[in-house]
């Protein structure tokens, strides 16, 4: 039986870790595998305590990241982007809005950059009305924003998305 041995890991390795993490595997993994392909390193105390530090700076980084997303989110949460396009008939578009459109405008009316990747829009917009919309900050970050869509000239949409409709109406 090899004995045990700590190292850290160099690089992401499947079914093991991530990289930073200090791991006990067995003596000829280690030696023969992770040590030779530059995976991992030999864990002595000094690099022991940088990886810590290391880990410790990602986490503060990590949080600084959330708490700027969170502050993004307060901002933008449930608050209006006005759109006001050409229309045809039955209030249809000439053209349509799109998640890029959509970014620009809350950059433009809001004052907050938003990638137009983390706007969340299964379709473009081809009507008039209000329609929520969810933007993907981070995983647990998602404020909505309603997109309201109106034609030249009217004040208000006359087509409401349903799940912004009134249930008396």
């Amino acid at each position: 039986m090899g004995a045990k041995m700590k190292v850290i890991l160099v690089q992401d390795v499947e079914h093991l870790g991530k990289a930073g993490e200090i791991k006990d595997v067995s003596g000829g993994f280690g030696r023969n595998y992770l040590i030779p392909k530059g995976y991992a390193v030999l864990a002595t105390r000094g690099q022991i305590k940088q990886a810590e530090q290391r880990l410790a700076a990602e986490r503060r980084r990590a949080e600084a990241v959330r708490r700027d997303a969170e502050a993004v989110a307060a901002r933008i949460n449930g608050r209006a982007v006005t759109f006001i396009v050409k229309v045809g008939e039955q209030d249809r578009l000439y053209g349509s809005v799109t998640s890029s459109d959509i970014a620009e405008q809350i950059a433009a009316q809001l004052g907050v950059e938003v990638d137009r990747r983390k706007i969340e829009l299964d379709e473009p917009i081809k009507r008039t009305g209000t329609y929520p919309v969810t933007v993907r900050l981070m995983s647990g970050v998602e404020p909505t924003v309603n997109v309201v869509v109106t034609g030249e000239g009217r004040e208000e949409p006359s087509v409401t998305s349903p799940e912004l409709a009134d249930p008396a109406a």
